[in-house]
């Protein structure tokens, strides 16, 4: 198993003897795979002291070797897929088949980041255009802003680490990285591969943490934008201590499908299970809620059910495993109560809600009251909503129904209705006949409503990460 590196984190490896120890657990057998010292204040102060100085190299890195550094830590990780493919299965739980995407993705993440780093560039100012300024000429040029506060999830571990770290080296800043406690060891391992690419080891250090070392963290001076992946409770917390930085924040979401008549019924089965149950349904694009026009739901509710109870439950290791562990038991245990809670308030119950520790089945429920916790919040669990509806303009009420979202999906072979349900629906992206958990690693990704702030895709959060510096010749 793969453990903790010297790529600074040196403080955190000299005092292990006499610090508190962070245990990584295998979320499927419960076993420790590894222990990491716990940061402390002290290690804080040295990742700022490392991160400024490392900002001074990185900033006058030229576009061309930024780029080469991530061609070649994606190279790395492509040579060594296979293992960060089985770290991703042992500490998140994700199945092998999907941690071997993850770092697919992760690749591509890289590779875009580079291709980026080369095009980074400000424009010409037409000065002219105004009367007074026609003798001046000028343009701009982007500058990285400073120090960057990465703070990343456990549910993808390797790729949403490579979506701030790519765009951050790309543009020239440096970065401190603040890892789930829970599954910390691939981002670890990502660093390590971007240090034998040929990054500084000062431009990106690792401090992982409890909540108090985040608050410290967010609310350094030194710090010039925090990018945070996760809960929306924890993304407000970060916003009343951050202070004056700029923030970009990818909170939760509660993903609405509507399924129309005229759509292709095998295909919207089969993509809204696997987007319902992918990663145990821990993903924040994750299918949650699924409206079905009347006439085909009892027809669709059938054969989601019948694919839902042949999905295998168990052993992420197993190359015919489906749906893995939850995260941890107190998680499973969360999920179990919200869906007895919905039952009591008088929801159906077709196939799934059972528990064996970190195993909650892949569940379906129906007729769902639409004040439960499982419509209004995000469940990021294997439960999902089938409902039925008749009138158009209704259920994109309902869509939109919630207080934040990220994605929506329709299917549809009616242009005419694709187009409505893309201008209509709250949602930072529309998939049309596809689920709502598609992504391509260069398309802007964000919230839309409550809690957007700012977007993730390799271009797009480069363009968070830089600030703009005019340059102007007065030639008079």
């Amino acid at each position: 198993m793969f453990s903790m590196k010297s790529f600074n984190t040196e403080p955190l490896e000299k005092n292990k003897q006499h610090q508190q120890m962070i245990d990584v657990i295998n979320p499927f057998s419960q076993i420790i795979i590894d222990s990491i010292p716990a940061a402390t204040s002290k290690d804080v102060e040295a990742a700022l002291v490392s991160a400024k100085h490392g900002f001074e190299i990185s900033r006058k890195i030229a576009r061309y070797q930024r780029a080469n550094i991530l061609f070649a830590t994606a190279a790395i990780v492509r040579n060594e897929l296979e293992d960060f493919a089985l770290l991703i299965v042992n500490e998140a739980g994700k199945t092998i088949m999907q941690a071997r995407k993850e770092v697919t993705r992760c690749i591509n993440t890289l590779e875009l980041s580079g291709e980026e780093a080369k095009r980074i560039s400000g424009e010409i100012i037409p000065f002219d255009s105004f009367e007074g300024a026609s003798g001046r000429q000028g343009y701009t040029h982007v500058d990285p802003l400073g120090i960057i506060l990465a703070i990343t999830p456990f549910n993808d571990p390797l790729n949403l680490v490579a979506h701030k770290l790519g765009p951050a080296v790309a543009a020239g800043n440096s970065v401190i990285l603040k890892p789930s406690e829970l599954a910390p060891l691939s981002s670890i391992k990502l660093v390590d591969a971007f240090v034998r690419g040929g990054l500084n080891k000062h431009i990106i250090s690792v401090v992982i943490g409890d909540a108090d070392i985040g608050r410290e963290l967010v609310s350094a001076n030194d710090i010039r934008m925090v990018s945070f992946t996760g809960g929306m409770a924890t993304g407000e917390a970060i916003t009343k201590t951050a202070g004056l930085k700029k923030i970009a924040m990818d909170l939760g979401g509660n993903a609405p499908v509507i399924i129309m008549a005229d759509s292709d019924l095998d295909k919207a089965v089969k993509a809204t299970v696997s987007g319902s149950f992918w990663a145990s349904g821990q993903n924040c694009i994750g299918t949650q809620r699924i409206f079905v026009e009347h006439s085909i739901f009892d027809k669709f509710l059938s054969a989601f059910v019948e694919q839902t109870k042949a999905l295998n439950v168990g052993d992420p290791m197993n190359e015919a495993t489906d749906v893995g562990p939850m995260i941890t038991p107190e998680q499973s245990m969360r999920i179990q109560s919200w869906v007895e809670d919905a039952i009591k308030q008088g929801a159906m119950l077709l196939t799934g809600h059972q528990r064996n520790d970190n195993i909650y089945t892949p569940t379906v429920l129906t007729k769902v009251p639409t004040t439960s916790r499982l419509c209004m919040k995000e469940v990021f669990a294997p439960v999902v909503i089938l409902e039925s509806f008749d009138c158009f303009d209704e259920v994109i009420s309902w869509a939109n129904r919630v207080d934040y979202s990220l994605h929506a999906g329709i299917f549809t072979s009616n242009l005419e209705t694709a187009l409505k349900a893309a201008d209509s629906l709250e949602a930072s992206g529309v998939m049309i006949n596809d689920s709502s958990d598609f992504r391509f690693d260069a398309m802007p990704f964000g919230g839309y409503k409550r809690g957007s702030l700012g977007r993730e895709g390799v271009r797009y959060a480069i363009q968070e990460m830089t600030q703009s510096k005019v340059i102007c010749f007065n030639r008079e």
